[in-house]
């Protein structure tokens, strides 16, 4: 096999050291958590050991339907648990992140600062 036969990521430079590199940490970021909606639910648990479904309602702005649709999905992603309880006789919902959850929006945040300190302020003509 001659020089000219080498395949492209024989002759690449690791991916932390190309231009283009946080470009790709942008494509491997966690569409789970990357979500504006799921963003803010993980965001509002990550600083409360357990918050209820109003408290989640009015924290976020969502809907009822698209807070209880993304805390699903949350859910079986194994990013937050969901707990059904009663208050006397009244049901109620509570929500807590999981240590996985906590994990994944701590390696979000750190995706995103990164790509954050790679974008270059325009240039003054």
């Amino acid at each position: 096999m001659s020089a000219t036969d080498s395949s492209d990521a024989d002759v690449r430079a690791p991916a932390e050291t190309r231009p283009d590199a946080e470009v790709h940490e942008a494509l491997m970021l966690d569409r789970v958590v990357h979500e504006p909606a799921r963003l803010a639910i993980l965001a509002v648990l990550s600083g409360a050991e357990e918050a209820d479904f109003a408290f989640l309602l009015a924290a976020t702005g969502l809907t009822k339907g698209n807070l209880s649709r993304q805390a699903g999905k949350l859910e079986e992603a194994g990013y937050i648990t969901i707990r059904k309880y009663y208050r006397g006789k009244i049901p109620a919902t509570g929500y807590r992140i999981t240590d996985a959850g906590r994990a994944a929006l701590a390696h979000y945040a750190q995706q995103i600062a990164a790509i954050g300190k790679s974008i270059q302020p325009p240039k003054d003509e």
